[in-house]
């Protein structure tokens, strides 16, 4: 996942402290919980966590359309 290092809005460190609170959400803790424990207080911070979004997910659809398109047109020239 991409996770930013930094929070956009004040800086802070964040990235460091994803691995653990994506496998303790896998885990079934409450994200609330696991934030606190993570001392990551500020709202700007916790958003960068709660809004994150697995983007690998979303871009490997139009590489496979992608791929699909470049073989029939290389299908077409031969």
């Amino acid at each position: 996942m991409l996770i930013p290092i930094r929070c956009f809005t004040c800086g802070n460190l964040i990235a460091n402290k994803y691995g653990e609170y994506s496998s303790r959400i896998k885990a079934g803790d409450d994200p609330a919980e696991i934030m606190d424990s993570l001392n990551i207080k500020r709202y700007c911070c916790r958003r960068m966590f709660v809004s994150s979004v697995e983007t690998i997910y979303q871009v490997i659809p139009y590489y496979e359309a992608l791929r699909r398109r470049k073989s029939e047109i290389e299908s077409e020239i031969d």
